[in-house]
């Protein structure tokens, strides 16, 4: 038997199948695309279920992929066993209702006999108990000796979840001698010693199972294969472990040279060590790979685990700051043939944990005190349970993972409340609802009551003066026949050109009216398609049944269109800067600009949003058409238009395309031609949660408000400065120059003024039970002065206490410093300076050795030094 790579064991399997005619597929994303069930793939056939369901039609009815998955259920075993690992691939073969069980087993046996090359007398195969076609196919086609056929229950191999398609399944195993068997003679596949590794599964998906239990054949049988491509790699290369297999191993040995800490293939706690940030650093680079970005919630949660948990297990080992980063780049080098999107997102992977291991890394000592003080609690009062609140304040906190405290806390012998956590994560989003509905509430709840047969039929895309019939009316009382002049009510209509809030994109605003009455649109909302109009009336009044013109504003509605087309090509713009991880995370659109929320790990940075903001105005400038089309949902799919991730979408689809440039799925209402966006700028880039950013931008007529607000703003600077704009700046600096020199002969005042009155401070010191007691008070003196002064005084004396107080703006700062011999006694001036900034009506706090308080009445600083006595 040939020793192969694990690269080449890939390609043999693929090419393989693809020469029996099997259509070969790159591996789908780790990202399930309509499998909510699902956080991340976890297995060959996961991404194919549509196929097996006959939901969809496959590109042919055989297929082979080698498929990326990530399974975390044995997270806690990963490092401290020899095969488990959170990443891992599965190869595959698929028949979707074509070949069945001969050409599945016989295919199968020639890949491994005679491309492989594996003994085959130390292959065995197992059939389910009752599969006499499977037992015939192994015993009569294949030639298997009867002795190496085994039989076994449902259990082990029979293949269903629930009810739908299931069916018998055939393992095969290897042999790997008798030094790793048992002592039962009898010893074969079934028996839990390590002697037989099963390899390959061939499902038989035959029947399908109703809720009674009964099994009916199917009419199109399928078939499944799936084969571990690590634990095909350890038996061709003779290993026992995934971690000696030649791409894993590269990985392990960089872990071993950036640690310096040698691997010895054991289960010492630095070889679990090794091994856990091997394991990780695999499928973090693979999930960041598929554009997955660390996060609270979700797949967004595993992979901030698995990050922290490397993090952790580095610092275990020893290391020394951010190490993840570049072994990422072994990760990339071993499997980025097989994996291009690796290569062509390597600095965008290497950038995401970098940024994650930096920020784990800011907070990861101050948890870790945390989590110390607690197990001393723990231990101080005998209790083995850390309390959930506290559990969940390291969470909230810290950005401590729970699964990391558990981890952490059972090294030590102590397990977690996790109700009590989950209890108080339960209260926090029920918290944050009541205040979101808060803010939400008001006269919108009212609108439920307005009923409507059907939908009201917008038609503003294309029209923006629409008569409708008034089919509601709500007023303050409720449901009303009309509404009458000066009176403030909602208007449900058949027909409007009035665009309703949704999609971020702000409502319209503007008149309705017919001969005798007019009010203006104040606001408009959707409720299951039915437009709801907020207005106040003017003149007349209105009646079910009448008709009305209904009139939006029209300049507003158009600013609001260019706002919200530029959305779109910032969009796309952010993906061709930053890397297509970009996803819209939140947006909000109005007449004045716009507001774009995306998924992104760091802070832009200047040249970043320079660059976005200048592909979003060139695009401007070529003047592209905006098009727009409903179309079938799986067809815009196809079409490779991009979709709000959880939003929920109707069969049919609105696209709007620009050029070949943007294509989405939008609601809103959008500019004829980008050149009637005019100008784009970006106002702002900031960080709104976890891996979110938000930029603000403006467009057009927004463009030049804001530059004629600048233009104001640099006058009236101009003027204060007492010199033209075209001066400014050197004025500004001159005038800079002139403080930060006064600055300095103050503080050299303050310097020596301190130095001559050194003396006389010290006269001035009372002394108390052995201490000099220092108390005084300085006017236009800030904390920088006090310590300076305090410093001055340490550095010549001992036995000395100070409380200084410096008043400036009609405000109090006290500074309490002891020198280090009076700390030796036992006075602690933390402590002390909560008492003596209270008797000022203030409060602060701080070290042994200096504290510092603020305090608002300068009238009781008298009081505050009396009571400084009293604590000596």
């Amino acid at each position: 038997m040939e020793k192969l790579g694990l690269n080449d064991i890939r390609e043999l399997f693929l090419s393989f199948y693809q020469s029996k005619d099997h259509y070969r597929r790159q591996s789908f994303s780790l990202i399930p695309e309509k499998d909510k069930s699902l956080l991340l793939i976890n297995s060959g056939m996961a991404p194919l279920k549509p196929y097996f369901a006959g939901l969809e039609t496959p590109p042919s009815k055989r297929m082979t992929t080698c498929q990326k998955c990530i399974r975390t259920g044995d997270i806690e075993n990963v490092g401290y066993t020899s095969r488990h690992g959170t990443f891992f691939e599965m190869l595959g073969s698929f028949s979707f209702g074509d070949y069945f069980k001969k050409e599945s087993l016989t295919w199968g046996w020639e890949f491994i006999t005679q491309v492989l090359k594996m003994p085959t007398d130390r292959l065995w195969a197992t059939v389910y108990e009752d599969d006499d076609e499977a037992y015939g196919i192994w015993k009569d086609i294949i030639g298997i000796p009867e002795e190496r056929i085994v039989r076994l229950g449902k259990d082990d191999n029979f293949w269903e979840i629930g009810t739908g398609p299931c069916g018998p399944c055939s393992e095969i195993y290897f042999d790997r001698g008798e030094q790793y068997g048992c002592d039962d003679p009898d010893c074969k596949p079934g028996c839990d010693c390590d002697r037989y590794v099963e390899f390959w599964n061939h499902v038989f998906t035959q029947f399908n199972r109703d809720e009674e239990g009964n099994y009916t054949d199917l009419a199109h049988p399928n078939i499944d294969t799936g084969m571990g491509i690590e634990r095909l790699a350890c038996i061709m290369q003779g290993v026992d472990s995934i971690f000696d297999i030649d791409t894993i191993k590269y990985i392990l040995d960089g872990v071993v040279e950036v640690s310096g800490v040698k691997y010895e293939s054991g289960a010492a706690p630095s070889d679990v060590s090794i091994r856990i940030i091997t394991d990780h650093l695999r499928s973090m680079t693979f999930m960041i790979g598929d554009t997955i970005l660390p996060g609270n919630e979700g797949r967004e949660y595993v992979l901030r685990r698995l990050i922290r948990r490397a993090a952790r297990h580095g610092r275990m080992l020893g290391i020394e700051g951010p190490f993840l980063s570049e072994l990422c780049d072994r990760v990339i080098d071993a499997s980025g043939d097989a994996y291009p999107e690796l290569k062509t997102r390597r600095e965008m992977i290497k950038k995401v944990v970098a940024a994650e291991e930096e920020k784990f890394a800011s907070t990861i000592d101050q948890g870790m005190k945390i989590i110390g003080e607690y197990t001393a609690d723990l231990e101080k009062s005998g209790d083995k349970i850390l309390d959930g609140e506290k559990a969940f304040k390291l969470h909230d906190t810290y950005g401590f993972p729970i699964d990391l405290t558990k981890e952490i806390m059972e090294e030590s012998g102590y397990t977690v409340d996790l109700n009590g956590f989950e209890a108080a994560m339960e209260r926090q989003k029920k918290r944050s609802q009541v205040e979101q509905e808060m803010e939400g509430a008001g006269w919108d709840e009212a609108t439920s009551d307005i009923s409507l047969d059907g939908e009201t039929e917008f038609t503003g895309y294309d029209t923006m003066v629409q008569e409708g019939v008034v089919m509601a009316i709500l007023n303050d009382d409720g449901p009303a026949d009309f509404c009458g002049e000066g009176s403030v009510c909602r208007i449900v209509l058949d027909k409007t050109s009035f665009y309703a809030e949704s999609g971020g994109q702000i409502y319209d605003t503007g008149v309705m009216e017919n001969d005798g009455f007019s009010a203006d649109v104040t606001e408009v909302t959707k409720n299951h398609n039915v437009f709801i109009h907020k207005v106040k009336v003017t003149k007349g009044t209105v009646k079910k049944g009448d008709t009305v013109i209904c009139k939006p504003d029209v300049p507003l509605r158009n600013m609001t269109a260019a706002n919200h087309t530029a959305t779109h090509l910032l969009h796309q713009a952010l993906k061709d800067v930053l890397g297509d991880h970009v996803k819209q995370a939140g947006s909000a659109v109005t007449s004045d600009g716009l507001r774009f929320d995306f998924n992104h790990f760091q802070a832009m940075t200047g040249e970043e949003i320079a660059e976005v903001e200048a592909i979003v105005n060139d695009k401007i400038s070529r003047f592209i058409d905006v098009t727009t089309k409903v179309m079938a949902i799986d067809d815009a799919m196809k079409e490779g238009a991009t979709a709000l991730f959880d939003e929920k979408y109707g069969d049919m689809v609105r696209i709007v395309s620009i050029g070949d440039y943007s294509k989405e799925f939008c609601g809103g209402t959008h500019v004829k031609n980008i050149g009637q966006i005019g100008l784009f700028k970006i106002l702002s880039e900031s960080g709104i949660a976890s891996g979110v950013r938000r930029i603000e931008a403006i467009t057009g007529q927004g463009v030049l408000r804001k530059l004629n607000d600048d233009e104001d703003v640099i006058n009236r600077t101009a003027g204060v400065l007492k010199t033209n704009k075209d001066n400014m700046i050197d004025r500004a600096a001159s005038i800079s120059e002139e403080v930060k020199n006064l600055k300095k002969e103050i503080e050299e005042l303050k310097k020596a003024e301190m130095s001559k009155s050194l003396g006389s401070i010290m006269d001035e010191a009372k002394e108390i039970n052995g201490i000099k007691l220092i108390t005084k008070q300085f006017d236009d003196f800030n904390i920088n002065d006090l310590r300076a002064l305090s410093d001055e005084i340490k550095s010549g004396n001992s036995g000395v206490a100070m409380v200084l107080a410096a008043v400036s703006g009609g405000k109090v700062t006290f500074l309490v410093s002891l020198t280090d011999d009076v700390v030796e006694k036992g006075y602690h001036a933390g402590k002390m300076i909560k008492e003596i900034a209270a008797a000022a009506g203030g409060g602060g706090g701080g070290k042994a050795d200096m504290a510092q308080a603020g305090a608002k009445d300068p009238g009781k600083i008298a009081d505050a030094f009396a009571k400084a006595e009293t604590l000596l």
